[in-house]
């Protein structure tokens, strides 16, 4: 993402993800003002945390955070509100996410993207084949798929 990034993380031990995080920032920081010549805090504001406690939530938090560069594509930057018309072509939003390196879509589209400091197990057999998955779930909310219903 051009101003942020996600993580889905579990904490192994307590407070590992405080410890984790601040050196996943503090480092980055470091190595961009080193490289850039610059001075001073990188990031602005804190880390924000979401705990996911609901199944539905679970289920959907992998969509999220893989349709999130979606927002960056002409024609799908409304793919959050699940309207039909919220997606003009799931075909160019696959090739979009298909083409987006800075993901794990790929890894759980079976292509090596991020295999070395990726977990996939949390998510073992959920989705069977995930491309499908979400293949369908853009469908759902492409334009050319409304259909009127009238009730009497």
């Amino acid at each position: 993402m051009k101003d942020h990034y996600h993580l889905l993380i579990s904490e192994l031990i307590e407070g590992g993800l405080i410890k984790f995080m601040m050196k996943v920032n503090v480092g980055y920081a470091k190595y961009y003002n080193e490289r850039y010549g610059r001075h001073g805090h990188l990031f602005q504001g804190k880390t924000k945390k979401i705990f996911i406690e609901r199944e539905s939530h679970f289920l959907y938090i992998l969509h999220y955070l893989h349709l999130n560069p979606l927002d960056y594509l002409t024609g799908a930057k409304k793919w959050r509100e699940r309207d039909k018309g919220s997606i003009k072509n799931t075909e160019e939003a696959l090739k979009y996410l298909n083409e987006y390196r800075w993901s794990s879509y790929l890894d759980y589209c079976g292509k090596k993207n991020f295999p070395s400091i990726l977990t996939k197990n949390l998510f073992r057999d959920m989705f069977g084949n995930y491309q499908e998955v979400v293949k369908d779930y853009l469908k759902d909310a492409e334009a050319s798929s409304t259909v009127d219903f009238i009730l009497e």
